[in-house]
């Protein structure tokens, strides 16, 4: 900025310009991997008359990290967890709407409108909704999976053979609900027992993946492992005999959402974009591909049999589903610690 600072007026206005010209046409999305069917960012593409470009992460704290490396600022619009929508607030990463800027924003469910990460919906729209468990090969093991020691306290026949996702904000929230403490938790013993119990059951874990959690599932090079439950429903289709637990101790709920950036260089597409993806037949598109489930109004019609009927999508009543809390940032440092120690 500082250059451009000691230019003459005439000649920061020209340089505004060219900037603004450039940017005419284009999209820069950071998204998640394997999660939007090309065809529909054509749909857009053409639609709109609109360069789409796209990037691509495979964990909440991959995308917080690019953008406080240095990132933000080329990207439009970006796709983070609930949780993460509101850290990002919080470091002062998004832009704000209004609803009048976006036509089919009243397409929203009523209950993905005011929510507790950005109440009111001023930065974010939902995308897709889903649990986090995991999902256990019935030809390797054949007894009780509804219990998070397949992961923790994994029987014989699994240990070795275990996948876990490579992302600390789910994995020891997972191990949180093994233990029954609270997250974000501050007690000394509480947080030592956390850090024994995954440290302990490392032993039994063959790796750390997440964009490989389907994968190794359907190749057999792990025999359980933790997975979102529309990658799992997918592992299923591609051949695996999996079944996806919904452990008593407590299963992760999430909700993603396409989210406006700060300094969005192409902010009136990004909204464009946003509105795109509130329109029913657009949103199922995403559904059917991804196979998770919308938080919009409208997109029964257009939905796969299949995906209505999947049992990865339509958990048994009760249970005990819990999203991922946002720690303070002196807690947070004590996971992010716990984490690195246990990924050494």
């Amino acid at each position: 900025m500082k250059p451009l600072l000691r230019t003459g007026a005439s000649a920061l206005a020209l340089t505004l310009m060219a900037t603004l010209a450039q940017a005419e046409g284009k999209l820069s999305i950071y998204h998640w991997f394997e999660y939007i069917p090309q065809e529909l960012l054509d749909k857009f593409a053409a639609e709109y008359d609109v360069e789409v470009t796209m990037d691509t992460f495979d964990s909440n704290e991959a995308l917080l990290a690019s953008l406080k490396a240095g990132r933000l600022g080329d990207y439009d619009v970006a796709v983070p967890g609930d949780y993460m929508v509101e850290i990002m607030a919080g470091e002062g990463m998004l832009d704000t709407f209004s609803r009048d800027e976006m036509p089919n924003f009243d397409n929203i469910l009523p209950e993905w409108v005011d929510v507790s990460f950005d109440p009111g919906r001023q930065s974010s729209i939902p995308y897709q909704w889903g649990s986090t468990s995991f999902s256990v090969n019935r030809d390797v093991y054949s007894g009780d999976i509804d219990t998070t020691d397949i992961i923790f306290n994994p029987p014989e026949e699994l240990q070795g053979r275990i996948n876990v996702l490579d992302t600390a904000g789910e994995t020891l929230t997972l191990a949180s609900l093994h233990l029954g403490i609270p997250q974000c938790s501050t007690d000394r013993d509480e947080l030592k027992a956390l850090n024994d119990l995954v440290q302990g059951a490392k032993q039994h874990w063959a790796s750390f993946g997440s964009d490989v959690a389907k994968d190794v599932l359907v190749s057999g090079d792990a025999a359980a492992g933790m997975i979102w439950n529309g990658f799992g429903m997918k592992a299923r289709e591609e051949g695996a005999n999996i079944e996806y637990a919904y452990p008593e101790q407590g299963y992760i709920v999430w909700m993603d959402n396409v989210v406006l950036l700060k300094d969005a260089p192409n902010r009136e597409n990004a909204i464009k974009f946003m509105n795109f993806l509130l329109e029913p037949e657009n949103a199922a598109a995403v559904t059917n591909y991804a196979r998770y489930t919308a938080g919009v109004a409208g997109v029964e019609p257009f939905l796969d049999a299949e995906v209505k009927s999947a049992p990865e999508l339509n958990p048994p009543a009760g249970g005990n589903p819990v999203f991922v809390q946002p720690c303070s940032e002196e807690v947070q440092k004590v996971y992010d610690t716990i984490w690195t120690n246990l990924k050494k």
